[in-house]
């Protein structure tokens, strides 16, 4: 088997001749390639060449291609900051009122500079592996965390709670939808194996598991529907502790689900099994950037033997890998899970 072969294995249920790996580390991939976030997020061959030598040098199974979680938003409207040497982040949203998300005219991706850049990287990928490694194209943010950031997240939290702007929060759920579904659609001419979307906002450390299932639920759905329809396997990751709406998170009919070190691995084992692939979840910055590479492969060695009896398990840290990361701490962490 290759990269590809196994990671799909995965996906389907099958077992893999070896346990596969999967990176989310686009910016500790930039600064051992000797560039900026300012220089990489700028020039789609440099992040190609960025996330092939890493790659290459790690020997994983399939490659995760971000860059930040500010583009839809930018593209969209909002004000984006972009630091020399950080990803790009949101400023400000572009929705002073509520009111004025009815204002909000169709957003067209395909003349968007920085998507462009993402999505000419992902094809820069997939024509040098040419299928040898599985690649996923991220696509930023879903709906939901994607409406948080064009209102601006305090008012987004305060707006869910007020009924009488229920609908105006529908019809920008409704708005940021269709920019996210559009994004997958372009990922789709990519070359591209598989796709995904993050949702942290939408996660139970911000929200109640009610107000998930409200706003943010039906909406993962759409995207995970558009994924498919679009002939890619689907991830959908949420940060912090989601052991109170995993089972909602099962239900939106994603192929894997991206979990971090907060959630309790027994918990998803249990639910996830034979459902579900698993992708996670050591922790990037206490035990990878900041552990020991004992306590790395001995993190590692623990999830390996939680999930040594479903195929349903790709190895990865648990949310985006610092850029300060050892080298020494990440070979731990796949070298443990090559000799498993």
């Amino acid at each position: 088997m290759n990269g590809h072969d196994r990671i799909l294995a995965a996906l389907e249920g099958r077992k893999p001749d070896r346990v596969p790996v999967m990176l989310h580390n686009f910016m500790m991939a930039a600064r051992e390639d000797g560039a900026t976030m300012k220089e990489f997020r700028g020039d789609p061959r440099l992040i190609a060449h960025a996330f092939i030598r890493a790659a290459e040098k790690y020997h994983v199974d399939g490659i995760l291609v971000d860059i930040d979680t500010a583009t839809l938003a930018g593209a969209a409207g909002a004000e984006v900051d972009f630091p020399e040497d950080e990803p790009a982040r949101v400023r400000s949203g572009c929705l002073g009122r509520l009111e004025d998300a009815d204002g909000l005219g169709k957003v067209d991706l395909g003349s968007d500079r920085r998507v462009n850049i993402w999505l000419e990287s992902v094809r820069l990928i997939s024509e040098h592996f040419r299928g040898e490694l599985m690649v996923r194209g991220n696509c930023d943010q879903a709906p939901f965390s994607l409406a948080s950031m064009l209102r601006s997240p305090g008012e987004w939290l305060m707006d869910l709670v007020d009924r009488e702007k229920e609908q105006r929060v529908f019809r920008l759920l409704e708005h940021s939808s269709g920019i996210t579904r559009q994004f997958i659609r372009l990922m789709a001419g990519t070359g591209a194996h598989m796709t995904s979307n993050g949702d942290s906002p939408a996660g139970p450390e911000l929200i109640s598991p009610v107000l998930y299932r409200k706003f943010a639920l039906p909406y993962e759905r759409e995207v995970v529907r558009e994924a498919k329809a679009a002939g890619m396997p689907y991830v959908l990751h949420i940060c912090g502790n989601t052991g109170l709406i995993l089972k909602d998170m099962l239900s939106t009919g994603a192929d894997g689900l991206e979990l971090d070190h907060r959630t309790n691995i027994k918990l998803a084992h249990t639910l996830m099994k034979d459902r579900c692939t698993f992708f996670g979840n050591i922790d990037p910055v206490g035990v990878l950037a900041f552990g020991t590479p004992a306590a790395v492969e001995k993190r590692t060695h623990t999830l390996l033997e939680m999930f040594s009896d479903t195929p349903r398990f790709v190895l990865n840290a648990g949310c985006a890998i610092p850029a300060v990361t050892p080298p020494e701490n990440l070979q731990a962490m796949i070298e443990t899970a090559r000799k498993y």
